[in-house]
């Protein structure tokens, strides 16, 4: 972590995010160090982080820790998430700011989109974030929804807001209101057909961002109207719906009445945006910059496949959202390696593979932690050549069916509460052994 972050910048988050606290073996630092080792680990488990911790004391010649994992427990919950949250978003704005080259015209260009991660089944849980009401009790798991803001050129994680799966003001456009007031003017955002929407637009205007959304279903496009500016390219005027249930009435008397919107169809999409100037950006560049939205496909896969983000393990709700921010962070301590290696290798980040600079980092990480100054040094540059090398493959127009080959163990469903299942076992056990 030192080495994204310096010293100066960790002293000063911890000073104001945690304030004084009492000298243990598991600081706020520390701890924090061993919840992101164990969250990019392919362990993933508390006794793991221990066990890497205790190594770590005995190699630096300090005095052993116990291997029981109940001080270091109470340390994550000791940790503020306020302390998490500010350090990934340093670090992803941090990786924007010292980019400007991979940026599009100089304007720093973001992806928005939305996911869903689940957690274990606890009463807790559940009173936060409830399961599908689809769902019988017992027999689904606790779901939140994640919004995300990602770097278009470096994949990087600049925010991000959570929620309940359902309920009101549960929404992916719910949620990226919450990151409005944080958004930067002069940026450009990024999403599909879910976000093309009149007010969406509109607020993001009025804080100096201009969007590339897919268009919504519900509209309809006829390129024969409004002020043409090509093929399949022109600008209308959108006039403001009805009041959502959302918006007070201040607030909605508020927006303008009219939006000048720019229309364009590119690579078999309809885009709809607010550069309304074709010098700004011409309709190749917005179809370029709308099929990138692809990206944060795969960076969310990242996040929850690789990473293993998809499936929680902590058991309140409080270590939950701690648990997301603290994956997030990682998930950005390795995108800011691969940024580092495709820098001096002349080369976009987006070339280089997530799992590939994962697994080489995971297998330099322990000798990085024990290295002399001089070593560490050597140890580093051969981290950066080889994330370089690992290479993706450029596949434009790929298309893949989403379905498995393989076959999963013929298994049964649970079709009752465990508890349920737990107990006729065992009444069937005695009539048995009767």
């Amino acid at each position: 972590m030192s080495d994204v972050l310096s010293a100066d910048v960790l002293e000063r988050a911890v000073s104001e995010e945690v304030g004084a606290y009492r000298e243990r073996i598991y600081s706020p630092l520390q701890t924090l160090s061993m919840f992101v080792l164990q969250n990019l680990s392919a362990d993933g488990a508390c006794q793991d982080a221990v066990a890497r911790g205790l190594s770590q004391r005995v190699c630096e010649g300090r005095a052993a820790c116990s291997v029981n994992t109940g001080p270091y427990c109470k340390a994550r919950q000791r940790m503020p998430e306020g302390l998490v949250w500010r350090l990934l978003r340093d670090v992803g704005q941090r990786l924007t700011q010292n980019s400007p080259h991979w940026n599009f015209r100089g304007r720093v260009v973001k992806i928005v989109d939305g996911t869903t991660v689940s957690m274990p089944d606890t009463v807790a849980n559940q009173a936060r974030y409830p399961q599908n009401a689809e769902q019988k009790p017992g027999l689904g798991f606790p779901i939140a929804r994640v919004v995300a803001l990602l770097s278009w050129s470096s994949g990087a994680l600049t925010d991000a807001a959570l929620g309940p799966y359902q309920g009101k003001e549960t929404g992916e456009h719910a949620l990226l209101r919450e990151l409005l007031p944080r958004l930067t003017a002069g940026e450009v955002r990024v999403g599909d057909h879910y976000y093309g929407t009149y007010f969406l637009l509109v607020q993001l205007k009025e804080r100096g961002i201009d969007s590339i959304f897919g268009k919504h279903g519900a509209r309809k496009s006829d390129f024969r109207t409004g002020r043409r500016l090509g093929s399949k390219d022109h600008v209308v005027i959108w006039k403001k719906p009805k009041r959502p249930a959302w918006m007070d009435a201040a607030t909605y008397a508020r927006i303008a009445d009219t939006l000048e919107v720019r229309e364009v169809k590119a690579r078999g999409h309809v885009i709809v945006s607010t550069l309304t100037d074709a010098k700004q950006a011409s309709k190749a560049e917005l179809g370029e910059l709308y099929a990138g939205r692809w990206s944060v496909e795969l960076d969310l896969r990242s996040i929850k496949s690789v990473l293993g983000m998809d499936l929680l393990r902590c058991k309140t709700p409080d270590m939950v959202e701690k648990e997301i921010a603290v994956y997030l962070l990682g998930y950005n301590l390795i995108r800011a390696v691969m940024a580092r290696a495709a820098a001096r290798a002349h080369r976009v980040p987006r070339q280089l593979s997530f799992k590939g600079a994962l697994q080489l980092w995971s297998a330099f990480a322990d000798g990085l932690r024990r290295a002399s100054a001089a070593l560490g040094c050597i140890l580093r540059e051969h981290l950066w050549a080889g994330i370089a090398r690992l290479r993706v493959g450029q596949r434009p127009g790929r298309h893949e069916p989403r379905a498995i080959k393989r076959r999963p163990k013929p298994t049964p469903l649970l079709r009752v509460p465990r508890t349920i299942a737990r107990q006729k076992l065992a009444e069937k056990y005695a009539r048995v052994c009767a």
